[in-house]
C-alpha cells in the first residue's frame, strides 16, 4: 500500500511540475499518454531532483581521452570527440553531471550522464607576480613558471627533476600568496635547509618544531615522524595544527605519503582536506610507478582520483585475485597506459626533466643544512680548541691531526643523511657519485648497497678500479659509485651519473672541484648536480662558509687555485 502510495506521489509530484530540467519534462509529457509507466530508476530520479533547478551552460566543454574513446565506440565515430555540447546541467551527484547535450553538431541534444572526472575545467586563473622583490637571488625562467603554476592552484605537484631548484619557486611563490601561516612538513634532515631558504627571501617569523612542543609563526616547519603530536584522528582533542589557523599546507619529499594506508599519510590526508590549499614536491618520475601516485593525486584533488578501481585497472595494469585464505587481493604494481595518465593529470602536475630545461648552468652545485646532534662531537671539539687557545703556533701539520678525529665523527655521523639522499636518487632511477675522506663510511655505505654499487680506494690495484669504473660506466644495475675522495677525485670518468654527493668535507679546497668534475666531462648530456650536506654551526659550515668566500662566485662551493697552507691558517684562526 505505502509503494502504491509513493509511485502516486511521483506522479502527481511529474503533473504539477514547472522546472526547467527537460528530462523531467520529457517524462511529465510521456506519463501524460495512456500505458506509459515509469521505471523504478525514473520515479527515484523524479523524486530526488524535481526541486533542483537545472543550470543553463550553452557551451562546449572539453573532455578528457577515457571519455572520447568511450564515446568514439558508443556512436560509432570516425574521431574521438574532443568536446561535448552543454546546453545544461539538469543535475548532479556526487561523482556525475547530468547533462542535456550533445557529441555532434548535427544531432539534437539528449540528457546523459557525464562523470565528473572526466570532464576537463580549464584553470583560467591569471598571475602576474613582480619578481623585484627577489633580484638578490632572482628565479631562473623555468622556476617562474614553477612559481605562477603554483599560484594558479590551490592544490598542485611541482614534480620537477632534481636540481631545478623546488624549494626556491615555492618559497617564493608562498611570499608571494602571502597567506596567514604556512605549514611546511618535510623530512627532519631537511627542516634548517627550509627556514634559510625562506630567511632567504623574506623577513617572516620562521619556527622549527620539535618533540612535542609547538610553536607559532607565520612559517611553520616540521617533520613527518611528528605530526602525530599535534594532530590525531581519534582523538578531537589533539588538533593543534588545524587550531593555529594554518591556510597553505607545503609538502616536500611528498612520496612520503604514498602509502595510503601508512599512519603519515592517514594524518597528513585529512589535514589536507581541512585546510584546503596543499602543494606537493617530489622529484620522483610520475611514470615509475602509477600506484605510489594515487594518494599524490587525491590529496590535491585530481580527476583521476575518484575512483581507485578504476585507476589501479587502467594505469597499474590492476588485477583482483584470492589468496589462499580466501581473502580479495588487488595487484596493482604494473604500469599501463602511461601517456594517457600524463596526459589527464597535467592540470595538477608540472613535471621537467633537466634535459629540458634550457637555463640551467652545466653544473649546479647546492649545499644541504643539516643539525648535527653528536656529544661526541661537542666533546672532542672542546678539547681541540681548549688545545688550540695556547698552541696557535704549533705547525699546520699538527693542528689537522688533531682535527682529524673531528672530521672522522662528522663523516660517521652524516651516512644517515647521506642514504637518505641516494635513496632518494635511486627513486628517481638516477646514478650517483658519494666520496668520503674516510675508510669507515666508504664500506659501510658498500655494504648497504652492495648489490647496486662499486667502490674505489687508494689500496685497489689499477685492474681492480677500472673495472669498478667500468662496472658504474656500461651497466645499469650498477647505480652508485663509492669512492675516496682523493682515489677517485681525479684521473677517471663517471658520466653515467648526474649526481655527485659530498659525504663529508677535504681540507684541500681543489679536491671537491675535481671531484665533481668526474661527473661534469666531454660525454655529459645532462646538468651535473653536486650535493654537499652540511652539519649547521660546526668546522664543516666554517670550511664550507670560507670556501665560498675565498671563491667568491655564487653557487660554487669548491674550487681550485686556492693557497692550501693559506686556507688552513685561516680555519685555524678563525676559532
Amino acid at each position: 500500500m505505502d509503494n502504491i502510495k509513493s509511485i502516486r506521489e511521483v506522479y502527481d509530484i511529474l503533473e504539477g511540475y514547472s522546472g526547467n530540467n527537460n528530462y523531467i519534462l520529457n517524462l511529465k509529457e510521456k506519463s501524460q499518454k495512456k500505458n506509459f509507466l515509469l521505471t523504478d530508476n525514473q520515479r527515484k530520479y523524479v523524486k530526488k531532483h524535481h526541486l533542483v533547478k537545472s543550470k543553463v551552460a550553452k557551451k562546449w566543454v572539453d573532455i578528457d581521452v577515457v571519455l572520447s574513446e568511450d564515446l568514439q565506440v558508443k556512436k560509432i565515430l570516425p574521431q574521438k570527440p574532443k568536446k561535448i555540447w552543454v546546453e545544461k546541467i539538469l543535475t548532479e551527484s556526487d561523482k556525475a553531471y547530468h547533462i542535456w547535450g550533445r557529441v555532434i553538431e548535427s544531432e539534437s541534444n539528449y540528457p546523459f550522464w557525464v562523470p565528473k572526472s572526466q570532464i576537463i575545467v580549464k584553470n583560467n586563473k591569471t598571475v602576474t607576480v613582480d619578481y623585484t622583490p627577489f633580484e638578490h637571488r632572482p628565479p631562473m625562467g623555468h622556476q617562474k613558471e614553477a612559481i605562477e603554476s603554483l599560484l594558479k592552484n590551490d592544490n598542485f605537484i611541482l614534480a620537477d627533476d632534481m636540481g631545478l631548484g623546488k624549494t626556491t619557486s615555492t618559497v617564493i611563490a608562498s611570499i608571494v600568496e602571502d597567506v596567514k601561516k604556512t605549514l611546511v612538513v618535510c623530512p627532519a634532515s631537511l627542516k634548517i635547509n627550509w627556514k634559510r631558504e625562506i630567511e632567504n627571501y623574506c623577513d617572516d617569523e620562521i619556527v622549527i618544531v620539535e618533540g612535542k612542543k609547538w610553536k607559532e609563526g607565520k612559517y611553520i616547519i616540521i617533520n613527518y615522524d611528528i605530526l602525530k603530536n599535534f594532530h590525531s584522528l581519534k582523538d578531537e582533542s589533539i588538533r593543534t595544527i588545524l587550531n593555529s589557523g594554518i591556510e597553505r599546507i607545503i609538502i616536500d619529499e611528498a612520496h612520503y605519503v604514498s602509502n595510503p594506508k601508512s599512519q603519515r599519510s592517514k594524518i597528513i590526508n585529512d589535514l589536507c582536506k581541512k585546510v584546503g590549499k596543499v602543494w606537493l614536491l617530489t622529484g620522483t618520475p610520475m611514470t615509475s610507478r602509477p600506484i605510489n601516485y594515487f594518494n599524490l593525486l587525491k590529496i590535491v584533488q585530481s580527476r583521476v582520483s575518484s575512483n581507485w578501481v578504476s585507476y589501479v585497472k587502467r594505469y597499474c595494469d590492476g588485477r583482483q585475485f584470492r589468496s589462499p585464505n580466501g581473502f580479495k587481493i588487488w595487484k596493482t604494481d604494473g604500469a599501463t597506459n602511461l601517456e594517457e595518465l600524463r596526459e589527464r593529470t597535467q592540470d595538477k602536475i608540472l613535471r621537467r626533466l633537466k634535459t629540458e630545461v634550457l637555463d640551467l648552468p652545466e653544473k649546479i652545485v647546492t649545499p644541504i643544512y643539516l643539525e648535527l646532534k653528536s656529544k661526541e662531537y661537542e666533546k672532542v671539539m672542546g678539547e681541540y680548541l681548549d688545545w688550540s687557545e695556547s698552541n696557535k703556533n704549533q705547525s699546520l701539520a699538527i693542528h689537522l691531526s688533531k682535527l682529524m678525529k673531528v672530521r672522522q665523527i662528522i663523516a660517521n655521523e652524516k651516512l644517515k643523511y647521506t642514504k637518505e639522499i641516494i635513496n632518494d636518487t635511486l627513486e628517481q632511477d638516477k646514478k650517483i657519485i658519494v666520496f668520503t675522506n674516510f675508510t669507515k663510511p666508504l664500506m659501510e655505505l658498500h655494504e648497504s648497497y652492495k648489490k647496486n654499487s662499486v667502490i674505489l680506494y687508494g689500496e685497489m690495484s689499477k685492474e681492480e678500479r677500472q673495472k669498478s669504473v667500468d662496472k658504474f660506466q656500461n651497466d645499469d644495475k650498477i647505480k652508485i659509485f663509492i669512492s675516496n675522495l682523493k682515489a677517485g677525485g681525479v684521473g677517471i670518468t663517471l658520466t653515467a651519473s648526474e649526481v655527485v654527493l659530498m659525504n663529508d668535507l677535504s681540507f684541500v679546497p681543489s679536491d671537491h672541484s675535481q671531484a665533481e668534475d668526474r661527473a661534469f666531462r666531454i660525454g655529459q648530456k645532462n646538468t651535473v648536480s653536486c650535493l654537499y650536506p652540511i652539519f649547521e654551526n660546526t668546522i664543516e659550515q666554517l670550511v664550507h662558509v670560507m670556501l665560498q668566500k675565498k671563491k667568491n662566485v655564487i653557487d660554487t662551493v669548491m674550487g681550485d687555485r686556492i693557497d692550501e697552507d693559506e686556507f688552513l691558517s685561516d680555519i685555524i684562526n678563525s676559532f
